[in-house]
């Protein structure tokens, strides 16, 4: 049987914060790819238990905001086809209400995270000249609303870093490239979608006129894991329903 472009089979990935939310979509969408599929997350059990649900999945589980960590689960889960740098967390205040401990909060898991881990799994993809990274940026990586500040600078720093990959690894064999969530519905998102005005100010807002829905994310993420993307790089794709498209 002749493999498509998007056939997955016999590539391993690793998705980091897959326990939950969009990463776990992700992680499903890669598996139904044919992948075999990392689960991590800080919480060993909860990594376990989602693997168990996908077929093909194995738990990965380890702090990305820690580095010896990082190094240790590298060591231990070995070469990956295909990185995807999903873990993240947003704290909604204005600026002048955030302490400085509840930045790096923010910045670590969404911007330090996705480099620490990247920089451990990187040399073997460099070695093999082949592999895949994505990561997943967010419409704030371009756009800001306010108490969104210390997430949209995490996830525009981000963005360049995905760049940045690109311009250092792509010589390599490796294509470096992001996905750009808008507004989907997810426990990180679960307070927006309760708030009547701001869901009633989404509706209109996004032409789609709706939330997106978790699963809507993956095949995204699968193109830009697959042989279909070999030649795109540095890119970042924009999954919002054409929030980012009009004003």
């Amino acid at each position: 049987m002749t493999r498509g472009p998007f056939d997955l089979a016999g590539r391993r990935a690793l998705v980091t914060g897959s326990t939950r939310g969009l990463g776990r979509a992700i992680a499903q969408a890669l598996a139904d790819a044919g992948a075999s599929v990392g689960i991590n997350g800080r919480d060993a059990a909860a990594a376990e238990a989602v693997a168990g649900t996908i077929e093909g999945a194995f738990p990965a589980a380890f702090d990305v905001t820690d580095d010896g960590a990082v190094a240790a689960a590298a060591a231990e889960v070995g070469a990956v086809d295909v990185l995807v740098l999903n873990a993240g967390t947003t704290i909604r205040k204005p600026l002048e209400q955030l302490s400085l401990d509840e930045w790096r909060t923010v910045v670590d898991l969404n911007l330090t995270s996705a480099f620490v881990v990247a920089r451990a799994f990187a040399p073997e993809m460099i070695a093999r000249r082949s592999g895949k990274i994505v990561t997943i940026c967010s419409v704030m990586s371009e756009l800001a609303r306010e108490t969104t500040g210390v997430y949209a600078a995490a996830k525009g720093g981000l963005k360049m870093l995905t760049r940045s990959m690109c311009a250092d690894w792509a010589r390599h064999g490796i294509q470096a490239n992001g996905v750009a969530p808008g507004f989907f519905r997810t426990e990180l998102t679960e307070p927006l979608v309760r708030d009547a005005d701001f869901n009633a100010w989404l509706n209109r807002r996004v032409p789609a006129g709706r939330w997106g829905e978790p699963e809507e994310l993956g095949g995204a993420v699968v193109f830009l894991a697959s042989g279909a993307s070999d030649f795109v790089n540095g890119q970042i794709l924009y999954v919002d329903g054409g929030l980012s498209t009009v004003v």
